[in-house]
């Protein structure tokens, strides 16, 4: 039995290996592309067969094709501000419709990174068991993930389980390289021990006040949980979001972290950039009653929870490895 984790030197894909090897299973092939960042500091508590990088994945796929069970591919372009969209075509597109027909071809089991970032504005609710072609996304990023999720519901052929997960605002260890694309959680932390402050956005909403802008927090631990359950119930098929169903707001997510450090807390607001303005989300909260249906019942970390683990176990820790 062979796993092959795409994005496996990421944020989630390397929580994901590790949970794999927690479970006894070691037998794994990473796709990434690594080149010269600091991913490779996420797989050295990890067991695994092979690392390929992406740009030769499909012409070594041959040498182990035949016994490879498993494909979860959470390897994309996932900056929201992405300008070259060709660049996401080719990335979150056309690679993942490959790996859709290897797996149909090879009858296995097929989970996949979709995004929240396809509701767009959320003028049409953010509800997986509506029909997703009236969603319009705001940047490519969203967008690259609704062209795929549209192109694979056409699909006649299909894996032996094939899943496509709708994150909201994943936090949490091993997104330490991501830069300006780590999580606010991540940024606030290192506000909060670097500066004594953390600094949220004004909002330009007058349902919202500043830095009450409200996402679907969900820690990266419970993505990992689903996926394990996913596998577990190969049966289960389909489409899903998966937040908690609870929206939280960026200014309790800063109380949290500065609570969690033991610090008083010193909250800024500062000036939202004006190519953000208009297309920010200013409220993301998952609708979970499918993925309940199909019968995942474990409790989701509520945001206070996710932050005092990621900052007491990890992050106070110079940044631990997951």
């Amino acid at each position: 039995m062979s796993y092959i984790v795409t994005g496996g030197a990421g944020f989630i894909g390397s929580c994901i290996v590790k949970s794999l090897n927690e479970r006894g299973i070691n037998d794994i092939i990473i796709v990434d592309d690594i080149s010269n960042t600091e991913k490779w500091k996420n797989l050295t508590n990890k067991n695994f067969s092979f690392y390929i990088n992406k740009r030769d994945f499909f012409s070594e796929l041959p040498k182990f094709q035949n016994d490879v069970t498993h494909v979860i591919h959470m390897g994309a372009c996932s900056s929201t501000t992405e300008k070259d969209f060709d660049y996401l075509w080719n990335n979150n597109v056309q690679f993942t419709q490959k790996l859709w027909s290897f797996c149909s071809e090879k009858h296995i089991s097929f989970i996949y990174a979709s995004s929240a970032a396809t509701y767009g504005d959320g003028k049409e609710g953010f509800d997986d068991e509506k029909d997703i072609s009236s969603l319009r996304p705001l940047n490519g990023y969203g967008y690259s993930k609704q062209l795929f999720d549209l192109w694979s519901r056409k699909e006649k052929e299909t894996p032996s389980q094939h899943v496509g997960l709708k994150f909201f605002n994943v936090y949490g260890p091993n997104e330490y390289h991501k830069g300006t694309m780590a999580s606010m959680v991540f940024h606030g932390f290192r506000q909060a021990v670097q500066k004594g402050q953390i600094s949220l956005f004004n909002s330009y909403n007058p349902n919202f006040k500043d830095g009450k802008q409200l996402r679907d927090f969900i820690y990266v631990k419970d993505i990992c949980k689903v996926i394990l359950w996913l596998i577990d119930h190969p049966y289960v098929n389909g489409l899903f979001n998966l937040g908690t169903g609870v929206a939280d707001s960026f200014y309790h997510m800063a109380q949290y972290t500065f609570e969690a450090l033991s610090m008083k807390e010193n909250i800024n607001i500062i000036e939202m950039p004006e190519e953000l303005r208009g297309k920010y989300q200013y409220f993301t909260e998952a609708k979970m009653t499918k993925l309940r249906k199909a019968g995942y019942k474990d409790h989701f970390y509520s945001l206070k929870e996710g932050v005092f683990d990621y900052v007491d176990n990890y992050l106070i820790k110079d940044f631990l490895i997951m």
